[in-house]
């Protein structure tokens, strides 16, 4: 497999120009014909995959907004109840290690656009069970229905990405997944917007407004998972949208892209096994990590230290902001083929946001650390997603070892709705020295990541020169190349 940059080099390059690939049946496009083919999917593809879970970022945290507007006060939200009803999407992050995994596996096996409409119907269910109850309303009830969504959100992120990974080769996927979830940026944004003028109609129908919060975001989502039913394509090979020769060149260019042999296809336990046993996911766990708590620890501390209505408008800056750093980020990534240098950037910002926040500045300098939080974490959460997926070969290894990447990591969610009780307001100073051990932990294990591939790469590419030089050549089967997927050297 070919690394995307220097610094994460897993498979032999000199196999590319091996004149036994049989490249004749390979349809060939001029360099702004293939640009003009990937524009194509990227039209059909982003849209409705950035909107489908920027309505599902806007269900998972729209507890927020209701919040300011009276859930606390009817459910009498006492004490750490708020916090609690927040942990509990911690069997979100539970599931997500038990339901990730089958989720993205399944992908492969199952048409995606069935398998999201699923996902995403389920959301407003667990968000209309609620609101029809809402005159008898539970604290009980708000637990049951915060599980209930951890159920259904749980495949939705990892089975998108490992969705990308089908479709599109390495270089060229950190923008897409910048596209993709930076519709969760503007989530945060459009939160806080539609819970100011949602605000306005509680009382309506006798209602509160933090049930039209819950009623109307749902509904929007279930629209549009039907219109995805309808829009989404399943695989490049069966894209209708694209001219046979399209869809072969897309097929190729993805089967030869990790490795020039093809990955292997066929499903077996071992790729799901040696997924556990590689070095790799279990170090970039601890970098999600580090980004990941960052992350959902900001979204539960916005909106914060004004009234309600200010309040909601102040969530907006921030992630607007961060949304046109994070495509920025996405794009030049790419570009340069580089991963760590835009995650080490993202880990300082946050760093740097919560030695503010954590300190006893005045408000207004408080919320300009907010920024460097809401920037730095999401600029470089595409990049910690998209570099472990660049190294994993194997179709099946890929999806199990990004689907531990991503369960286990968002236990760091967990604890970020832990530690920001109620009790430390204003400043919060248990909350922020635990993100910034998180900071500290991804300041640590990134440069040792670094480390080991650059290490790895010089003695894989000294072995190559001492091989050419004696004029050996180890003989594997294009069978066995494709078994060895990312160990192959």
């Amino acid at each position: 497999m070919n690394s995307i940059s220097s610094e994460h080099k897993q498979c032999d390059e000199e196999r590319l120009e091996d004149p036994i690939l049989d490249l004749k049946n390979v349809p060939v496009l001029t360099p702004e014909q293939e640009k003009k083919l990937w524009r194509k999917i990227d039209l059909r593809l982003m849209p409705i995959l950035s909107l489908m879970y920027l309505l599902a970022f806007l269900d998972r945290g729209n507890i927020g907004n209701a919040k300011l507007e009276g859930l606390v006060t009817q459910l009498d939200l006492t004490g750490n109840r708020f916090n609690i009803a927040l942990f509990v999407l911690g069997p979100i992050f539970f599931c997500y290690c038990a339901l990730i995994a089958t989720s993205s596996l399944v992908l492969k096996k199952f048409r995606p656009s069935r398998q999201v409409f699923m996902l995403t119907f389920k959301y407003y269910m667990t968000n209309s069970f609620f609101v029809d109850g809402f005159q008898e309303s539970i604290y009980p009830q708000l637990i049951g229905v915060r599980i209930c969504l951890g159920v259904a959100e749980a495949g939705l992120f990892p089975g998108v990405v490992y969705y990308l990974t089908l479709w599109y080769p390495r270089h060229m996927l950190q923008y897409r997944i910048g596209l993709f979830f930076g519709a969760a940026t503007l989530a945060g944004a459009f939160s806080g917007l539609l819970a100011f003028g949602i605000s306005y109609m509680g009382g309506m129908e006798g209602l509160e407004a933090w049930s039209w919060i819950f009623m109307l975001e749902g509904l929007a989502t279930i629209v549009v998972a039907i219109v995805a039913v309808f829009v989404l394509v399943d695989f490049p090979d069966t894209a209708k949208f694209l001219t046979p020769e399209e869809r072969a060149f897309v097929v190729w260019r993805k089967k030869y892209d990790n490795s020039s042999v093809g990955e292997e296809e066929r499903f077996a336990t071992r790729h799901v096994w040696a997924a556990f046993r590689d070095w790799q996911i279990w170090l970039h766990i601890l970098i999600y990590m580090s980004i990941a708590g960052p992350l959902y620890g900001i979204t539960v501390f916005l909106p914060f230290g004004y009234d309600t209505t200010v309040s909601q408008l102040l969530t907006v800056p921030p992630y607007v902001s961060a949304t046109f750093t994070l495509l920025a980020c996405a794009y030049y990534s790419d570009k340069l083929k580089m991963r760590s240098p835009f995650i080490l950037t993202g880990l300082t910002m946050c760093l740097i946001g919560y030695s503010i926040n954590i300190s006893p500045a005045p408000s207004g300098v408080k919320y300009f650390g907010t920024f460097f939080i809401v920037i730095g974490s999401y600029a470089a959460f595409p990049g910690v997603v998209s570099w472990l997926g660049n190294n994993l070969s194997g179709q099946y290894k890929r999806g199990a070892g990004m689907a531990l990447h991503i369960g286990i990591g968002n236990f760091s969610g967990i604890i970020a709705a832990l530690v920001y009780r109620s009790q430390d307001s204003p400043r919060f100073i248990l909350g922020h020295a635990v993100e910034l051990m998180f900071v500290g932990i991804g300041l640590t294990f990134l440069p040792m990541v670094v480390l080991i591939y650059r290490r790895i790469n010089a003695q894989r590419d000294a072995a190559e020169r001492l091989a050419a030089e004696r004029g050996e050549k180890v003989q594997y089967s294009d069978q066995e190349l494709r078994e060895l997927g990312d160990r192959c050297a």
